[in-house]
This record gives structure tokens, C-alpha cells and sequence, in this order.
């Protein structure tokens, strides 16, 4: 069963200045999933995401692909939805 669920994600590594948020939003717009990417005063960039947990997977594959190189790690954090979100959107 795909059940619902929240992904927290800080990426780290050179994520800042290169699109990484907007290619976040890319792909979550795509796979139909809520939240929000955010750049984070230490240099790494901070993604929460909701939906289908296979979406959610594919959301963490398809970044990695369109970010290779860019990210040096990623701190991944499965947890329960909280239907916060009713788009996918940049902060600042």
C-alpha cells in the first residue's frame, strides 16, 4: 500500500547559487507532491516534502540525478504526514 508520508531533507555540499531549489520545485511539481525548499544560513538547503511514499522516493532519486555533482551528502528523515501544504513552494 502507498501510503502518505513526509520526507525531511538537508542537503548539503554546493547547493546554493546552482538552481537547487527550483529544481526541487521542478521535480515535486512533476511527481504532485507538497511542501517547500528552503536555503539555510549555513549553506545547505533544507526540503520537506508530502505524498505517496513511492513518489517521495522517486523525489529523492530524480534529485540526486539532476543535482549529481552538487551534492556532497543528504541527512534523510522519513516521518508522518502533517497535510500542511497545498503546493510545493520556495522560501527564502
Amino acid at each position: 500500500m502507498d501510503v502518505s508520508q513526509r520526507v525531511h531533507v538537508v542537503y548539503s555540499g554546493n547547493v546554493h547559487g546552482v538552481g537547487f531549489r527550483f529544481a526541487a520545485e521542478r521535480i515535486a511539481t512533476r511527481l504532485e507532491l507538497t511542501g517547500f525548499a528552503k536555503n539555510l544560513p549555513d549553506g545547505t538547503v533544507e526540503v520537506v516534502c508530502e505524498g505517496k511514499r513511492s513518489r517521495l522516493s522517486d523525489f529523492l532519486e530524480d534529485m540526486g540525478k539532476a543535482m549529481f555533482g552538487y551534492i556532497g551528502s543528504s541527512r534523510v528523515e522519513w516521518e508522518a504526514p502533517r497535510a500542511e501544504f497545498s503546493s510545493f513552494e520556495i522560501r527564502m
